[in-house]
């Protein structure tokens, strides 16, 4: 039987808090892993290797984060994302609410879509897809 929600929840929980080195309290389903938790982009490596040994997955390069999408002039034009990029995301990514991002599709913004809930979906993701 898969975890339930609240269960992966307190893994994330945890992996996030060794990981990053924030409170417990701090690791909100709404908090970005940047803006709020202070995430930095060697911490996406830590924070990959930490998940999969937490649930027994494997997160292939690319699947949890983003890794050429903002070097392709196809996805990005400027500083916004093309709709081209937008489509890519939605596809690599389903994990993501981009609910808001669609109508401002910034990419300053694009980090932001990184939460504790992103990290959750993925995992319960892939959680379902192997059991």
């Amino acid at each position: 039987m898969p975890p339930t929600n609240e269960e992966v929840f307190e893994k994330v929980r945890e992996v996030l808090t060794d990981a990053l080195g924030v409170d417990e309290e701090e690791v909100l389903p709404e908090a970005t892993l940047q803006g709020d938790l202070g995430a930095e982009s060697i911490d996406f490596l830590d924070i990959v290797f930490r998940l999969e040994k937490a649930f027994n997955i494997k997160i292939p390069k690319g699947e949890l984060l983003p890794e050429d999408l903002m070097n392709n002039p196809d996805y990005v034009d400027g500083d916004r994302m093309t709709t081209a990029g937008l489509a890519k995301l939605k596809e690599a990514m389903p994990h993501l609410d981009l609910s808001g991002f669609e109508d401002n599709p910034a990419v300053a913004k694009l980090w932001d879509l990184f939460t504790v809930r992103a990290i959750v979906n993925y995992v319960e993701g892939k959680l379902a897809a192997v059991g």
